[in-house]
C-alpha cells in the first residue's frame, strides 16, 4: 500500500449541507445522501478488482451535537444514538450543566476528555464503547475496506485508542490525525505504535521551498533531518480537506501549475506515505459537496463540481513512476541553477524539475537502461504510444532533456518505448 488517494467520503446521517455535516455521525450505519450500503460494497468490490485500496475515513472520537432535550434531557440534545447513551460519553449526559469544550491545548486531559466544537466526546476508556467502534471497523474490513484513517486522533488518548486497534484485522491500515505543534500536551510521537500519522509540517516545509524561486537546492536533504518525523511513520500531503480551507496550506488546486509541480515532487521524493487530495470546487469554506457523481470522469474539472486532482496526468502518471521508484533512496542527484534539480530513483525512475521561469536544457545522468522512454508529464495516458513526447537515453545513461518553466520531465522503466 504504497500510494494513498485522499477522498473526503464519510457516510453519516446528516444533511451534508456543510463540510463539516461529514464529521458528526449519528449511526454506524452505512447510508446517507453518498450512498447505501449495498451501494458501499460494490464500491468497494470494484475499487478491490483493479488494486484500488479504499481507506475510510473513521470518526471515532465524537458524536454529532444535538439541540434542544433529548438523551435523558441532556445538553447533546435530541439526538439518539443507536449504540449509545449518555453513560458512554466523557461527561455526565444527564446534567446541563457540564461544560467542558476543548480549550487549553498544553492541558492533556482537557485535549482529550473534553469536547471538540461542541461535539459530545465518546468514553474511549469504555470497553463497550471500543467495541462498538471495532464492530464498526471490523464490518467494513470485512466488506473489503483495507484501512482507516482516524480522524481527530489527537483528541483520543493512544492508550485507550489501542484498545480499538487491537482489535482490527492483522495488516489493516491504520493512519491518524495528530496535528503536532511545539508546547502542546499531545504530540504525533505518542501515536506512532499504533501507526502512521499526519506530518502536518511536510507541507508547510515544503511549499516554503518551492513557491519561492530560488530555493529548489535545498530539498537536497529533504526530509528528517529537517525535524520531520521519522519517515516510516509519516503520512504527508500538499494540502487536505482542512488546510485546504483552514489557511494552512500554501498550495491548493487554486494555484494550478504550481501546486501540480509540488505534487509532481512530493511523489518523487522518497518520504512518508503521500496522500494526493482529490476535492472539490468551493468559494464558501463550509460548502459541502456537489450532489452529481464521478463516475467514468464526469463532472471532473468543469470549474463547479470536481476537481478531481487524482486524474491530472502530470499527478496521475507519477504514482506509477514512484511504484517503479519503490523505496529507493535519492540517486545522482543533479543541479542546474538554483531552480533547477533531477535525480534519479532505483534504477528504475528518473525526473528533472524547473521551478524557474525559461526553458532548462541539459544533459543529465538519469540512471536509466539504454532506450527511448516517454516523458509521462507530458503524456495524458503514459500509454507508451507514439502520441507520448519521448526522451533518448545513451548508453552511459545519459540524456539531454529540455524542461519548460515550472515543469517537470520524468521517465520510468515501465513506460519505456
Amino acid at each position: 500500500m504504497d500510494k494513498v488517494v485522499e477522498s473526503v467520503e464519510i457516510f453519516i446521517e446528516a444533511s451534508n449541507r456543510y463540510l463539516i455535516d461529514r464529521y458528526q455521525p449519528v449511526t454506524y450505519n452505512l447510508v446517507s445522501r453518498s450512498g447505501n450500503e449495498a451501494q458501499f460494497k460494490d464500491m468497494i468490490n470494484r475499487c478491490n478488482h483493479v488494486n484500488v485500496s479504499i481507506i475510510v475515513d473513521a470518526v471515532i472520537n465524537h458524536m454529532a451535537a444535538g439541540s434542544g432535550t433529548g438523551i435523558a434531557g441532556s445538553k447533546y440534545g435530541s439526538r439518539q444514538y443507536p449504540y449509545y447513551g449518555p453513560q458512554d460519553f466523557h461527561h455526565d449526559a444527564s446534567s446541563s450543566t457540564t461544560n467542558c469544550a476543548v480549550t487549553d491545548y498544553k492541558n492533556k486531559y482537557n485535549v482529550q476528555y473534553c469536547d471538540l466544537s461542541g461535539l459530545p466526546d465518546l468514553l474511549t476508556s469504555s470497553d463497550y464503547v471500543q467495541g462498538q467502534i471495532a464492530a464498526y471497523i471490523n464490518k467494513i474490513a470485512g466488506y473489503g475496506v483495507k484501512g482507516i484513517r482516524i480522524d481527530a486522533a489527537k483528541h483520543q488518548d493512544a492508550t485507550e485508542l489501542s484498545g480499538i486497534t487491537k482489535r482490527l484485522p492483522s495488516g489493516f491500515y491504520i493512519g491518524q490525525e495528530v496535528i503536532g505543534a511545539t508546547g502542546e500536551a499531545v504530540q504525533p510521537s505518542m501515536y506512532f505504535g499504533l501507526g502512521q500519522v499526519t506530518e502536518f509540517f511536510y507541507s508547510d516545509y515544503l511549499t516554503d521551498n518551492i513557491v519561492p524561486e530560488n530555493k529548489m537546492q535545498y530539498l537536497k536533504t529533504f526530509g528528517e533531518s529537517w525535524g520531520l518525523m521519522p519517515e516510516q511513520y509519516a503520512a504527508v500531503f500538499i494540502d487536505n480537506h482542512d488546510t485546504q480551507r483552514n489557511g494552512r496550506a500554501k498550495l491548493t488546486y487554486k494555484n494550478g501549475d504550481l501546486y501540480t509541480f509540488a505534487n509532481i515532487f512530493m511523489l518523487a521524493w522518497p518520504y512518508g506515505n503521500t496522500r494526493v487530495m482529490s476535492s472539490y470546487y468551493f468559494s464558501n469554506t463550509d460548502q459541502g459537496p456537489p450532489s452529481v457523481g464521478v463516475s467514468g470522469g464526469a463532472n471532473c474539472q468543469d470549474g463547479k463540481n470536481w476537481v478531481c486532482e487524482h486524474r491530472w496526468g502530470p499527478i496521475a502518471n507519477m504514482v506509477a513512476w514512484t511504484n517503479k521508484a519503490g523505496s529507493a533512496p535519492v540517486a545522482n542527484w543533479q543541479q542546474g541553477n538554483t531552480n533547477q534539480i533531477a535525480f534519479s530513483r532505483n534504477g528504475a525512475a528518473f525526473i528533472a524539475l524547473n521551478r524557474g521561469s525559461s526553458v532548462w536544457s541539459a544533459t543529465l545522468k538519469t540512471g536509466l537502461p539504454q532506450g527511448t522512454y516517454c516523458n509521462i508529464i507530458g503524456d495524458v495516458n503514459a500509454d507508451n504510444t507514439a502520441s507520448c513526447p519521448t526522451v533518448v537515453v545513451d548508453s552511459n545513461g545519459n540524456a539531454a532533456v529540455s524542461v519548460p518553466a515550472l515543469k517537470a520531465v520524468a521517465m520510468h522503466i515501465g513506460a519505456k518505448k
